[in-house]
């Protein structure tokens, strides 16, 4: 298996460089055609999330799949501009990275329970167009399963933390606490309902929603117990909120200085504590300069997420003994899948011989009996059996070598098979 996997994530590129390769989930199925056009890609797997995006491919027979490439061409990006931030992973590097993603080992907040469902959205996404078949199939799911496997045998989410929990700990920071504050989520996706929960059993008193789609806004608020804003009324509204969440997915700035200065005009200077977990972000940096506003944005998020991981530390280790067990299974058995074809293919090509030799034997046998069809049925399979058996065995057991690929040529040769070999 030929495996390419490049991206950038919250270790390798700042926020403002990873909102230009931020991927909107609309936009996600032509992204995903685009890269299974480009040259050497078979197979391909995208993962666009606020703070990392992946671009997966499982290489065509011969070739290499120029990832790097696809990204200058796709983003028309000036290789110096990004290839510092890029890191790249190929064949059992790509992976252990793929399975570390999906455990929550790679996270800003390592074992938060999200991730998990972003991988399923993104193979869901990839599959609906055809961008994954047989290669990147057996490996996202497997990775689904290691996922599953680091959650049961380990600890590391217990005291995991999302996105959306950080946010409401840096809200407690400004605020001491969120007793009678009034919370506006600007986008009624998954992470504002999780910061909706949080804020909730952390005090907050009125929860407003606004949302492009009026009656998604609806439904959460009325979840909640909150108020949904229709979104043409955002800016009239925003200033009777304490604490501001924006999520929304936009290509641009929805809040800027000149929004910020009128809400505090309107508020009497009353402070006001934005948290931007948008990619693109939401907010424009200069809100920040305000008195009285505060603007923290996704890498902020990092600073009170590390402040976390020594308590998982020995959990996340016995994560990735468990990561590195099943990438050495996954090995094995791709090792295992490499020599069915040519078993498949030698044990037709017997049967074939096989089935050739009777026939050409009935007009010496004459008609047979039941019985005697039966016996030269059994003998003729016997034979074939004892034959393949060695072979097959070898094959088998040999698997798991360097050797494998030299005797499977070996072996296609001596018998005379013909047709594609499995490519490893």
């Amino acid at each position: 298996m030929k495996l390419r996997l490049i991206g950038v994530n919250h270790r390798t590129a700042p926020v403002e460089v990873r909102e230009r390769f931020a991927i909107p989930e609309g936009r996600l199925p032509e992204a995903l055609q685009c890269l299974c056009k480009h040259p050497g890609v078979s197979e391909g797997l995208i993962i666009s999330t606020c703070n990392r995006v992946e671009f997966l491919a499982h290489a065509e027979n011969g070739h290499e799949a120029d990832l790097r490439g696809f990204i200058r061409e796709y983003f028309q990006v000036e290789p110096d501009k990004v290839d510092k931030y890029l890191y790249e992973y190929r064949d059992d590097d790509a992976v252990r990275h793929v399975f570390r993603v999906a455990s929550s080992l790679d996270s800003m907040i390592v074992g938060e329970p999200q991730i998990l469902g972003q991988v399923k959205e993104a193979y869901t996404a990839a599959r609906a167009v055809g961008a994954v078949n047989s290669h990147l199939d057996a490996l996202v799911t497997r990775a689904f399963a290691v996922a599953k496997r680091v959650r049961n045998e380990t600890q590391i989410g217990t005291s995991a933390v999302s996105v959306a929990s950080v946010a409401v700990e840096l809200a407690k920071k400004i605020f001491g606490n969120l007793a009678g504050k009034t919370v506006y989520l600007v986008g009624a996706g998954k992470m504002s309902e999780l910061a909706a929960r949080h804020l909730l059993a952390h005090g907050a008193e009125q929860i407003l929603v606004s949302n492009r789609t009026f009656q998604k806004a609806s439904d959460m608020a009325e979840a909640f117990g909150g108020q949904a804003v229709p979104f043409e009324q955002l800016y009239d509204n925003v200033d009777k909120a304490d604490i501001v969440i924006s999520s929304t997915g936009a290509p641009h700035f929805i809040f800027r200085r000149e929004h910020a200065e009128a809400f505090l005009q309107r508020r009497k200077n009353r402070p006001m504590f934005f948290i931007d977990i948008a990619v693109p972000r939401d907010i424009d940096p200069q809100v920040n300069e305000l008195d009285g506003i505060f603007v923290y944005d996704i890498d902020d998020l990092q600073q009170v997420a590390s402040q976390h991981l020594t308590d998982r530390k020995r959990e996340a280790d016995r994560a990735e003994a468990i990561v590195s067990d099943e990438v050495h299974r996954f090995q094995e058995r791709l090792k295992a899948l490499s020599v069915v074809p040519t078993i498949v293919s030698l044990q037709e090509h017997m049967e074939n011989i096989r089935q050739a030799e009777i026939e050409r034997a009935r007009g010496r046998l004459g008609q047979l009996s039941p019985d005697q069809e039966q016996a030269v049925e059994a003998i003729t399979r016997g034979i074939i059996n004892k034959v393949l058996h060695t072979p097959i065995t070898t094959l088998k057991t040999a698997a798991k070598d360097p050797e494998a690929t030299t005797l499977i040529e070996v072996i296609r040769r001596i018998f005379n098979l013909r047709g594609s070999k499995e490519e490893n």
